[in-house]
């Protein structure tokens, strides 16, 4: 493992057993604030695949019997290397994604303290017995050769998160970060062959056959993805033929109950970034905000104020507090919910209309906030995924409770309360795996996210989802002699 000066600006490339790997065929990544072509990437073949899994083959042997400090070392290196080169990736993240500067910086820097953090982890040996007849030993045993499928919105936050703890385990992982949002992943992995040995940590771009073939691979023995349930729902069908070990984030449609007793003017600021952070791009996002009637003109007027003075742009320009919607697919999607919200002549509160004061070239739309739509409303019922937001009007709270729990998802919630025990009661009847009470999107590396129903199947973080990148082994030794 060697110092190698790594260019954040060019040279994008997969990594197979610790060395830069091109293809013939190259995709091209768009600034989603420009349209322009940022870099281009190799398309990984089959072949780079299985090259990829071989090489972490024969890592796997050293790599899981090197001791847990060794491991924890390694890891606690590759956040400080991330420090030492911040601000290039916060540049690329911003023209990846097209996310504010305050952003980028918080998921860059959240980066760094998760991969110190999760190097104060390790699962230990426990003793279930130890009498002078007999011992009885459960070892955590890493599963092997792995893969970690990424998502396009958060692409280095994300990756850290799945892994930081499959290498403390022991395990030896190939990354598969999203097509549209490639860069700040292979750099990353690129950045860490200088910490790990190789084929230890690998990298492939692809395109949409890549995530099938990984999933259907017989030498990867685990995945983890974060994407929307009908990925989740594809890998877990071609991981069924070897019998994979799945840890599946999927997609949210969280919602949010505001109670009267709340002040509209200081709740305002902290739904809105609870749900257009990131232009709404988030899955943890608030998506559906139910504010009782007592109170809904006063924080629907409020939260309307506090949109207005958000400026949309090109988040590398002064001033801008909110970006582009990340890639055109998105895009036409979030569009299409605005337009058939005209359609049907729901209110917008803000936004909506046609598009001339974003008359860019980015991909973007207004901040738009619809005004007590129909609870069967596409706008209700969908998972928006970008800057809409529909405010919806309650009075009863075991009618707001079955409206919030109506559906697939089950990935996060918000209660919004200054009577705090009412609030608890109201997050523990709602059917989601991570309920915040006055807060949103407050993630740490010992607090276990996952969702409910379609939102997900295992968690990540916490001692829980550490334990997920291992087998349990049972050892007992019985001392009558044979």
């Amino acid at each position: 493992m060697t110092t190698l000066v790594v260019s954040f600006k060019a040279d994008f490339a997969h990594i197979i057993n610790g060395r830069k790997i091109g293809s013939q065929t190259l995709q091209d990544v768009i600034n989603p604030a420009t349209k322009e072509v940022i870099a281009a990437v190799p398309i990984a073949t089959e072949e780079q695949l299985n090259e990829a899994v071989g090489a972490a083959s024969r890592a796997l042997s050293t790599w899981a019997t090197v001791p847990a400090e060794a491991r924890q070392s390694s890891l606690s290196r590759m956040g400080d290397l991330v420090s030492e080169h911040l601000d290039e990736f916060i540049e690329l993240l911003i023209k990846e994604v097209g996310k504010s500067r305050q952003l980028a910086t918080m998921e860059v820097g959240s980066c760094v303290d998760w991969l110190h953090g999760v190097a104060t982890q390790s699962p230990p040996t426990e003793t279930l017995l130890d009498a002078s007849d007999r011992t009885v030993v459960m070892r955590y045993v890493p599963h092997g050769v792995c893969a970690a499928i990424t998502p396009w919105n958060f692409p280095m936050s994300l990756l850290i998160w799945k892994l930081a703890p499959a290498l403390v385990t022991g395990n030896c992982i190939i990354v598969k970060p999203a097509p549209f949002a490639p860069l700040c992943a292979m750099k990353f992995v690129e950045l860490a062959q200088q910490v790990f040995p190789p084929g230890v940590l690998s990298v492939l771009s692809g395109d949409g056959n890549l995530g099938p073939w990984i999933a259907a691979h017989p030498n990867i023995s685990r995945i983890s993805l974060t994407g929307s349930i009908p990925a989740g729902q594809s890998v877990m069908r071609a991981a069924a033929s070897n019998l994979k070990s799945l840890t599946l984030e999927l997609g949210g449609n969280d919602g949010a109950v505001v109670l009267d007793d709340v002040d509209p003017k200081k709740i305002a600021p902290m739904l809105f970034w609870g749900t257009f952070h990131n232009s709404g791009q988030i899955c943890a996002a608030l998506k559906r905000i139910y504010i009782h009637e007592n109170v809904y003109t006063a924080v629907r007027d409020e939260l309307v104020a506090y949109a207005r003075t958000i400026k949309v742009g090109n988040c590398l320009e002064p001033g801008v507090g909110m970006g582009p919607v990340q890639n055109k697919e998105q895009y036409d999607k979030v569009k299409s919910l605005i337009e058939d919200c005209q359609s049907n002549g729901y209110t917008f509160a803000c936004g909506g209309g046609g598009f001339p004061e974003l008359d860019k070239k980015g991909y973007f739309l207004p901040i738009s906030i619809v005004d007590n739509p129909p609870e069967h409303s596409r706008i209700v019922q969908e998972e928006q995924f970008g800057p809409i937001v529909p405010l919806l009007k309650w009075r009863d709270e075991d009618d707001v409770i079955k409206r919030m729990n109506y559906g697939v998802y089950g990935l996060a919630a918000t209660v919004w309360s200054n009577d705090f025990e009412r609030a608890r009661s109201i997050a523990e009847k709602l059917q989601a795996g991570t309920v915040w009470i006055n807060e949103s999107q407050q993630f740490h590396w010992d607090q276990a996210f996952g969702g409910f129903k379609h939102s997900g199947i295992g968690v990540e973080h916490s001692r829980h989802g550490l334990y997920a990148w291992t087998n349990i082994q049972t050892i007992t030794l019985n001392r009558s002699g044979v």
